[in-house]
Parts: structure tokens; sequence; C-alpha cells
């Protein structure tokens, strides 16, 4: 089964011990800096910086659309076998919207109001990021969709940090790959 496990900082290494993923997805303020845990390999730790802000604040980094080209390109690099883990300060926010857009862009026939029912299913705390998603779906090419189905979820339940959760894509119904060998 693929897994997409979202989680705060503070259960990074639990996460980590408890499913063992072969990739990670971390998403934090450009005044932080996370060591890649020893049992990721080299090259499937994806750092990237910017707050959790959904519109440009003067002293503060914004989400950009080539964070999010990142995000997407690192998902479709991930071959499955193991677990994907992506975690950002409180895994509220933007873990979420990373989360969502991964599992968009790895069922791309899927209805985005179906995968951010099943994010809210797993997360009553889920807030995605609203710029994340709104680039992330400029860049899949979701003409709003993804941000609507985000919309109608609304806003997750006030938390100090989130907890823990796993996005299992079978839950999302994604498609096999396609068959290359013809």
């Amino acid at each position: 089964m693929s897994h997409i496990i979202v989680c705060p900082l503070s259960a990074l290494e639990r996460m980590i011990a408890q499913h063992r993923p072969s990739h990670l997805v971390t998403v934090i303020s450009a005044d932080m800096a996370i060591t890649r845990p020893e049992t990721i390999a080299e090259g499937r730790h994806l750092q990237l910086h910017f707050n959790d802000i959904s519109m440009r604040v003067s002293g503060l980094v914004a989400p950009g659309e080539e964070d999010m080209r990142a995000i997407l390109t690192f998902a479709a690099d991930w071959d499955r076998a193991a677990p994907l883990l992506v975690h950002c300060w409180m895994g509220v926010s933007r873990s979420t919207a990373a989360a969502y857009a991964m599992a968009c862009a790895l069922a791309p026939e899927q209805d985005e109001s179906e995968i951010a029912r099943a994010l809210r299913l797993m997360s009553p705390t889920a807030t995605p990021n609203r710029r994340m998603v709104w680039l992330a779906d400029k860049v899949l090419g979701r003409n709003g969709r993804m941000l609507d189905a985000i919309h109608d979820i609304g806003r997750g339940a006030d938390c100090h940090e989130g907890v823990p959760f796993t996005l299992a894509l079978e839950q999302v119904q994604v498609p096999e790959a396609p068959n290359r060998s013809r």
C-alpha cells in the first residue's frame, strides 16, 4: 500500500521509526534547518523553506510555484515501495497542503473533492495552506477544483499541533502505473 504520512516536527523521529519511510519532505521556515535522518537516503529528502502564509507579507517568505513544482516532482519520483513522510512545524497547514497536492498529482483521474474528503476524514485538524493548494492547482491544471475542494471541507478544528495521520493513496483510488512495455 502507498502511504503519505503527515506529522508535525515534534513527531518526526517517532513517525520515521514507526513507518520507515523511504522519502521525506520537510516544509519549514527559512530560519530552521532539519538534518536528514540517517534512515533516509541522500536525494530522498526534499527540504523547502517558506513561511506558513497564504499571501505575501513583508519580512516573510511565501510559498512559490517553484516550491510546489519541487514537491510534485519529488512525489512523481517516489517509487511507493515504502511510505513518504511529509512534515512541517505544526503538521496542520503546509504539510497537509503538500500531502493533498501530492495525492492529486499521483491520482490525476481522481476527483479533487474525494481526495479532500479523505484528507479531512484522516485529519480533523488539517487546514491546508491555501496558497500552496492554489499553486499546485495551477501547476497540475486542475482549473480551481483543488482550491474549491479544500474550501468545501472547511478549516480544520483548532489545535495546538496536528496529530500524525496517514493518507493511504488507495483510499483515493490511485490508478495503477501505465504499462510501459507496449
